[in-house]
């Protein structure tokens, strides 16, 4: 096993190995993790998703389905893509998809769960974005999901209506919950053994006039970075995160960001208020 994984090693072994960059732990890391988004916006199949890891899998930790995508695919073709992310050590998740589910009663679910385990996924993520579900109930959905042998990723935020790109004006009229309340929420979450928590970025930097920074900061100091991942599919926003909270903060980006943000990530290339600014120092 250690000779495949040396040997392995050394065909990925980086170009212009010379030159220095910031360090990374290697897969799995517990900072410093992308996730990336699968087909939504547009399409994305196993020979796109082979290209893409083959050249930037050693980045890639997860790639997260978005809106249901994946229930609408031949079950062949789902599983190819499974299996692709799984031969570069990246694990699936199913995005927020259960809040569709919840809809549909407590067998639904069960199902859910049950055929997300078998089809191959590895983290359900447990969102409730448009819905209003209480903390006792989220936290059986944790638990069903750990027994599943699958990794429980729930989401929390401060904007209700948020995962369906509303516009500005129809969030704002909903208003925005309390960051206490979702910083507690998250709290229960972890306690109850979830992976990791996902923070919806409807509310703090997208789909709003002013961005919240302040929620984020009260997130990072109730929490830390380590437990938490913030989603910023916006290069002016995970350059805002780096630079604020360094190449380690965990973040969630769609598939087509990944080279741009480990660029970043590594201190190699940036903005002008980030260039050569990005340093990390292991001793």
């Amino acid at each position: 096993m250690h000779r495949e994984n040396a040997s392995r090693q050394s065909a990925n072994e980086r170009a212009f190995g010379f030159l220095r960059v910031n360090q990374r732990a290697p897969k799995p890391r517990a900072r410093g993790i992308t996730e990336i988004r699968g087909p939504y916006y547009t399409p994305l199949g196993p020979r796109q998703l082979e290209d893409i890891l083959e050249t930037m899998g050693a980045y890639v930790d997860a790639l997260k389905f978005a809106g249901g995508s994946f229930s609408l695919m031949p079950r062949p073709a789902l599983k190819r893509l499974i299996d692709v992310c799984h031969s570069h050590d990246v694990l699936v998740s199913t995005g927020g998809f259960i809040e569709h589910v919840l809809t549909q009663g407590s067998e639904a679910v069960d199902h859910y769960i049950d055929e997300c385990k078998r089809i191959g996924f590895d983290i359900v993520e447990i969102s409730s974005g448009f819905i209003t579900i209480p903390d006792d109930d989220w936290l059986r959905l944790v638990e069903k999901a750990r027994k599943a042998g699958l990794k429980a990723k729930p989401e929390v935020g401060i904007q209700f209506g948020a995962g369906g790109a509303s516009a500005v004006a129809e969030l704002e009229s909903e208003g925005t919950r309390d960051p206490k309340r979702a910083i507690a929420q998250a709290k229960r979450f972890l306690d109850a053994g979830a992976y990791m928590i996902m923070i919806e970025s409807e509310g703090i930097t997208e789909n709003v006039r002013v961005w919240r920074t302040d929620v984020v900061a009260a997130i990072i100091d109730a929490l830390g970075t380590d437990p938490v991942m913030f989603e910023a599919a916006d290069p002016e926003v995970f350059a805002w995160y780096i630079k604020n909270y360094g190449p380690e903060v965990n973040l969630f980006v769609d598939h087509s960001q990944i080279v741009q943000l480990e660029c970043l990530r590594a201190g190699i290339w940036g903005t002008k208020s980030l260039w050569g600014r990005v340093v990390t120092y292991k001793g």
